[in-house]
């Protein structure tokens, strides 16, 4: 029941510090525009339900995915570690990650499907996050990690239909403190992930 526990928190983390509700709600309302707010929560219930039927695809179908690029443990957990470490790194550096540019010019309702749901929610980061949990786990464990990326899910979509609010309550200044915390989580995680791989590679 304990490890069950620590998985399950280990999961949460992982999926909050990479996708963050809170500090993607700036972004949120920089794509939208001055949209209204039935118009907002449409692109928010568009752009979530994209984000989780892709990342499910890959945590379902990941096992498959190794076997038909011969894509081996050890050096997917390098090379992700490698990618969560630079997009860690660069929140704490106050910089956008150019993995999840946004590249958008003009607001419409396609903002849904990019930039919000690829690659800001179901970019490289969340996928190897994704990925890294369900290798070589059972059916309970892919269970859980697919459980708790919807609750992350719904907690976007909840952030990003009052995102209005958020900033106005929160203000910028917090919103940017919260994402420099996550940058230093995301940036640990890769380097677990990293250590993790080499060990596996060499049988230490």
């Amino acid at each position: 029941m304990n490890e069950l526990l620590t998985f399950s928190l280990g999961v949460f983390m992982g999926f909050f510090a990479i996708m963050n509700p809170i500090a993607n709600t700036p972004i949120f309302l920089a794509v939208t525009g001055d949209k209204d707010s039935i118009t907002k929560k449409r692109i928010a219930r568009k752009s979530t339900l994209i984000a989780f039927i892709i990342v499910t695809a890959f945590v379902v179908l990941g096992k498959y995915i190794f076997e038909l690029f011969g894509i081996t443990v050890p050096a997917f957990k390098i090379t992700g570690g490698i990618l969560l470490f630079y997009v860690g790194f660069e929140m704490l550096m106050t910089q956008k990650s150019k993995i999840g540019s946004l590249g958008a010019k003009e607001p419409d309702e396609s903002v849904a499907v990019s930039p919000l749901a690829i690659p800001i929610l179901a970019g490289p980061g969340t996928i190897v996050t994704a990925m890294d949990k369900v290798t070589n786990a059972d059916y309970l464990h892919l269970g859980i990690v697919i459980a708790i990326f919807a609750l992350m899910i719904y907690l976007t979509y909840l952030a990003f239909s009052l995102s209005d609010k958020i900033v106005q309550k929160l203000g910028v200044n917090i919103i940017k403190v919260i994402g420099k915390i996550m940058g230093l989580i995301l940036a640990i995680m890769g380097m677990v992930m990293i250590v993790a791989g080499i060990k596996i590679a060499f049988g230490i």
